[in-house]
């Protein structure tokens, strides 16, 4: 029987080995990462982990037993350094060769340091980045009640960290290199909501581009275009980069991730990419799309299983990602643009509503603020011509719409 090889131990490839088992394939299965951790999900890293709420235990997908009684072969703590395809095997670190008969990549993504050039002062001690449990445990540990945590970066990651921070009682400066915070994913009116949530908790958001960091009188100097900035821990939050080096050692075809068809099949047949790197034909949107969330890992896993095992399953969903920041819990879903047009139903101030986005009468995306069990009325409206009194009017159910 065919042998399987999964390189990337992230919920992406755990998925893709429970998927594989759950549907009856009994072939070996080997399972490659460079963390030595079992695999994990990572969203609570900026939040319920930071926050002292979860343990690592609690989002670990599997424990140890599972892969021994399930038969897989976890090899975690090493790290794969070349792909060579027409051998089919994956070159390790330690010297070791691993032969494949089918491969999936879900080497994920690693944190952007400024780009081409690192941002200056990105290795000083109490600087971090936030990608691994590893990462958390060190930026976990260095947040005490009072610290000045100056966080580069206003995504999601940024403004996670920023408000669990707060609720661990440290002094909390954003820099934000637009003047509304993910404005550009959301627009500026629900980018105003969430920045108004972040002020109203003290957080200190600043329109800013920052420029380096210095290490001066036993503290961290912040130096941007809105001046010097004393802080005791720095995250620096400005994205991710798909790790493509083992995709391109492979020869496969890559342009801002790797490129796959709606089945995640790479260039070379034998080669599926899933997760973070995938940059995959959506049969939703027409296009492909590269999705660095949650439910897409998951998804994706699946797919990868039934393309394995000759399913007739396609990339076909709506992209999906939830977020928590102080009160505020919401699921989006969709694609929205950022001229896209917003509608709102309910009360803002109240916390509670829906938003909806739309782009020439069509519905892009969806959301749900702090209401809850309404995702699948939500998604069952994108790509749909709806007008904005409808979508905003509350005595319209969401199933009537």
């Amino acid at each position: 029987m065919e042998s399987i090889v999964v390189l990337g131990a992230g919920l992406a490839g755990a998925t893709a080995v429970t998927e594989l088992r759950d549907r009856g394939f009994t072939g070996p299965i080997t399972l490659i990462g460079e963390e030595s951790e079992l695999p994990y999900e990572r969203p609570p890293l900026s939040k319920g982990y930071l926050q002292g709420n979860e343990e690592p235990e609690s989002f670990t997908v599997h424990d140890a037993i599972w892969y021994q009684e399930h038969k897989v072969e976890p090899r975690l703590g090493v790290a794969a350094i070349s792909i060579e395809s027409a051998r089919r095997q994956v070159l390790l670190a330690d010297g070791s060769a691993v032969d494949y008969d089918q491969l999936v990549l879900a080497t994920g993504s690693r944190a952007n340091l400024g780009g081409d050039a690192p941002l200056a002062g990105y290795d000083l001690p109490g600087v971090h980045t936030l990608r691994k449990l590893s990462d958390a445990k060190a930026l976990k540990a260095d947040i005490t009640d009072g610290a000045r945590v100056s966080i580069v970066g206003s995504g999601w990651i940024g403004m996670e960290v920023a408000a669990s921070a707060r609720q661990l009682g440290a002094r909390v400066t954003v820099y934000s290199t637009s003047e509304v915070p993910l404005a550009a994913v959301f627009g500026q009116r629900f980018g105003r909501h969430l920045l108004d949530l972040h002020q109203r908790h003290g957080v200190d958001v600043r329109t800013a581009k920052v420029h380096g960091i210095e290490q001066a009188d036993g503290h961290l100097q912040v130096l941007s275009s809105a001046g010097s900035s004393p802080a005791d821990v720095v995250l620096l939050a400005i994205g991710a980069v798909p790790n493509l080096q083992l995709a391109e050692t492979a020869g496969l075809d890559v342009d801002q991730g790797v490129l796959v068809d709606a089945t995640l099949r790479s260039s070379d047949p034998r080669i599926l990419a899933i997760g973070d790197i995938a940059q995959a034909m959506n049969t939703r949107l027409g296009r492909r799309v590269r999705v660095e969330h949650w439910d897409n890992a998951i998804r994706q896993g699946k797919l990868a299983a039934a393309t394995l095992l000759g399913g007739s399953e396609s990339h076909d969903w709506w992209p999906y990602f939830f977020t928590d920041q102080f009160e505020l819990g919401m699921e989006y879903v969709g694609h929205s643009a950022p001229g896209d047009e917003t509608v709102i139903r309910g009360d803002v101030d109240s916390g509670e509503f829906l938003v909806f986005w739309r782009n020439s009468q069509v519905v892009t995306a969806a959301a749900n603020v702090n209401i809850w069990d309404v995702n699948d009325e939500l998604r069952a409206v994108i790509g749909r011509e709806l007008s904005a009194e409808r979508l905003a009017d509350p005595k319209i159910e969401l199933a009537d719409l």
